[in-house]
């Protein structure tokens, strides 16, 4: 299978995120990892589920907790029920986004372990996982603190879950044996520090080092991504953040985000985010009332 390694960037007034969203029953043929960990409900299916050098077949409803560059995949060949579209929610998140004194804690001892195990991928079934299911939905209805709460719950109903199984073997990772997790890692660090200035494909690919057309078919390869798109997508993610902090007008974001243009700006803006920057502003304002 292919390795596809994804980038998620939260939104400023979250330090998790949580979707819902249907699956195409279809035998996918890619790995995919990323640096989050993940957590992922799968409803209504049937089909193979390959987690690190695990593969099982699976059925229904399952729970799974991944860690950071855990390759994963499910191939979904049908649903349970014909009338209901297949569907998962999915969670990513970072081990200490309360902060890490929290995992510092005495109480916190149990979340430790549990996300020491992650790395392994941990399958959840039983009672955990008819609790994870209603404390997952209901957090799809939840903002802030309350959001923040429940997410606290559904990790400390799977740390002290009594149904649980990891997965991998033990010390399982090819993306980091391969030294490619490390690469990737790399470039994007160099890209999230420099992307105000301009960036060029001869000095990314000095970073591995490799040839520029080598690198090309690298990056694409492994984040499914040209460079250009994604240090496009890094400058508007930024651009968006400073909007939504209302300490930037549109001109202005557009200035700190590394563009010297503003008709430039609009067009990757709403190319990225489906609608110009005052759209975007005006429609979280209105979501905020």
């Amino acid at each position: 299978m292919q390795f596809i390694y994804e980038n998620f960037t939260f939104p400023p007034d979250q330090s998790f995120t949580i979707r819902s969203e249907f699956l195409e029953v279809k035998k996918y043929q890619s790995f995919k990892c990323h640096v989050n960990f993940e957590i992922a409900l799968i409803e209504n299916c049937t089909g193979k589920r390959f987690i690190g050098d695990h593969m099982e077949e699976f059925e229904g409803t399952e729970l799974v907790l991944m860690a950071s560059y855990l390759p994963h995949c499910w191939q979904y060949y049908r649903t349970n029920d014909p009338l209901i579209p297949a569907h998962a929610i999915v969670v990513h998140f970072f081990p200490d986004f309360m902060g890490a004194d929290l995992l510092r804690k005495p109480e916190a001892r149990h979340l430790v372990q549990l996300f020491a195990d992650a790395a392994k991928g941990v399958l959840f079934t039983g009672e955990t996982l008819r609790k994870a299911k209603m404390i997952l939905q209901e957090m799809l209805y939840e903002k802030g603190l309350s959001r923040s709460a429940l997410m606290l719950q559904l990790l400390d109903v799977m740390a002290l879950s009594p149904s649980s199984r990891i997965l991998s073997s033990p010390g399982f990772n090819i993306i980091e044996s391969s030294g490619e997790a490390n690469k990737i890692n790399h470039i994007f660090d160099h890209i999230f520090k420099n992307f105000r200035n301009a960036i060029t494909l001869e000095e990314v690919a000095a970073l591995i080092p490799m040839s520029s057309a080598a690198f090309c078919r690298f990056f694409k390869s492994k984040t499914g991504r040209t460079l250009t798109d994604f240090i496009k997508e890094v400058r508007i993610g930024h651009a968006a953040k400073l909007l939504l902090e209302r300490t930037y007008n549109v001109s202005e974001a557009c200035y700190n985000s590394g563009y010297n243009n503003i008709s430039n700006f609009n067009k990757h803006f709403k190319e990225i985010k489906g609608v110009s920057p005052k759209a975007f502003v005006k429609r979280y304002q209105v979501s905020e009332q």
